[in-house]
């Protein structure tokens, strides 16, 4: 598209080039619609992306979103995509210390694995059967839940009705989850472990009354029917390559540099003005889908800004010559790392960081999880870099809220770096230092990301990853059928502050996409 070109036609216009958007476009333009999708940056992607951030080392790492859980089956065989995830044989090792010596609580092994490792850590098998019992329940519900993601909106009667399981029900839709937790484990670090999946990018305490920690959890608990996270193989950018080339085979035309700045609708047909770095252009369309956050579809439209989101998480990508030793003898690294390492997240130390938080300083003990991609999918090194037995390492830090980095976002980050390391180097029979790669510069290969720098590169409200407070799966009052209904007649939401969005799982975009080819049917 050349600039000043005047204004051309399409089908459908796609504002925003991420997972979401191009999920939508594939399934418009497989559907024999004319699609455009406009994307600011100078590639696709958004968030779900793989990058060589480390200068002069092949090393892809998937930058910002990195584990694979909400993205249903259904959208992967419905376009064709050449994408595959890899299930990881650990779910979670916690280290700790008990009557003064390292251990740990390692999930995952084989049934008898994880049971011995519950007794060796609280002596004795009350609370792994409680764990079989708790994650019995969420099993059950994600079974029933997730099918209904990328089905029409059902009603909140309908949804209870589906799950059919009032102790459930009460558990995770009524009551602050920290209350289901305390009932039913006792030992400290085991509850912590579990309340983790309710503040993954959600700043709330275990009772917050808004049940802002019970939807971040229900979400963390349902994808694919089970609630497992795996690992994309090729990284992020894979499903993202994939879901590209999937639109553009079924004839969509991506326009990358193309930023857009208004969206005038009159209820019929709809134009979006963008500019590029050469000009300006316009496109007109019955259907305008905006994979952007609410903040960013007022702007377009002219509409008074939402509610302010505040992202609380803190991002941190790692490339090691080596593992690190562990001071637990009992787990070797390979495993440890393998699936989510826990730090910090103990059920009395996640209240004391949030409290600490939520009263405007730093945590003391920053609570934080690691994993490491290159365990479960050494594609994404170079075959040097393999055979040397390099290994990435993400984390992903809790309890972290924007509006503390708002004096210094450098200096902060980097005293918040300092510290969470830190807490991982408590475990680590050596320090953490001593395994970092360093770049063709000489420098450290580590990467942090604050709530400000996601704003800054990603244009997320405060940094907030699902781009607003998560919503129910459920309709609710001012929600359309689909949940990417908005109050401008042929301009959809379809992205992750959708109902029924955040995380990397195409929902929204197959949802508006599913809106848009039955308002033409």
């Amino acid at each position: 598209m050349s600039a000043n070109e005047g204004t051309r036609a399409y089908d459908a216009v796609i504002v925003g080039g991420g997972h979401n958007g191009l999920v939508a476009a594939a399934y418009l333009a497989r559907a024999g619609r004319s699609v455009l999708v406009l994307e600011r940056l100078d590639h696709t992607g958004g968030a779900a992306v793989s990058t060589r951030p480390f200068t002069g080392l092949d090393a892809r790492l998937s930058r910002y979103s990195y584990l694979v859980s909400l993205l249903p089956t259904k959208i992967v065989r419905d376009l064709g995509l050449d994408f595959r995830v890899r299930t990881r044989g650990i779910s979670s090792y916690t280290p700790t210390e008990r009557d003064g010596r390292p251990t740990g609580l390692l999930v995952g092994g084989g049934e008898q694995r994880t049971r011995e490792s519950f007794a060796r850590l609280t002596g004795g098998d009350r609370e792994y059967e409680a764990w079989q019992r708790f994650y019995g329940m969420t099993g059950r519900v994600a079974q029933r839940v997730f099918p209904t993601l990328t089905e029409p909106l059902p009603t909140r009667d309908e949804l209870r009705r589906r799950i059919d399981d009032e102790a459930a029900w009460r558990a995770l839709f009524e009551e602050p989850v920290g209350v289901a937790v305390e009932d039913t484990f006792h030992d400290d670090l085991v509850r912590g472990v579990v309340l983790t999946d309710a503040l993954i990018g959600t700043f709330a305490d275990a009772h917050d009354p808004s049940l802002a920690q019970n939807r971040c959890f229900l979400y963390h608990v349902v994808g694919g029917g089970t609630g497992a996270w795996d690992v994309p193989v090729g990284g992020m950018g894979a499903l993202t390559g994939a879901l590209a080339a999937a639109a553009r085979a079924a004839g969509a035309e991506i326009a990358t540099g193309h930023e857009a700045v208004r969206i005038h609708t009159d209820g019929n047909t709809a134009e979006v003005a963008y500019r590029t770095r050469d000009g300006e252009g316009a496109a007109a369309a019955r259907h305008v889908l905006v994979n952007a956050s609410p903040r960013e579809l007022a702007a377009l439209t002219g509409d008074p800004a939402p509610e302010a989101a505040e992202g609380a998480q803190f991002k941190v990508n790692m490339l090691l010559t080596r593992l690190p030793g562990l001071r637990d003898p009992g787990v070797d690294p390979r495993e440890a790392f393998a699936g989510t390492f826990h730090i910090a997240e103990g059920y009395r130390q996640l209240a004391t960081a949030h409290a600490q938080a939520a009263a405007g300083e730093l945590p003391a003990a920053p609570p934080s999880e690691i994993y490491c991609h290159s365990l479960t999918d050494p594609t994404i090194l170079g075959p040097d870099l393999a055979e040397r037995g390099y290994q990435t390492l993400t984390l992903f830090g809790l309890h972290t809220p924007a509006r503390l980095f708002d004096r210094d976002n450098d200096a902060v980050r980097e005293e918040l770096l300092k510290s969470t390391l830190g807490q991982l180097d408590a475990h680590l029979a050596e320090p953490l230092a001593d395994c970092v790669a360093t770049d063709a510069d000489g420098r450290p290969c580590i990467e942090a990301k604050t709530p400000l720098d996601l704003e800054r590169d990603l244009r997320l409200p405060g940094g907030h990853i699902f781009h607003r407070a998560l919503s129910w799966p459920y309709a609710q009052q001012e929600t359309g059928r689909w949940g990417v209904e908005t109050g401008h007649p042929g301009v959809l939401l379809c992205g992750a502050g959708a109902v029924r969005g955040g995380g990397v799982s195409g929902v929204p975009g197959h949802n508006a996409a599913m809106a848009v080819l039955e308002a033409n049917t």
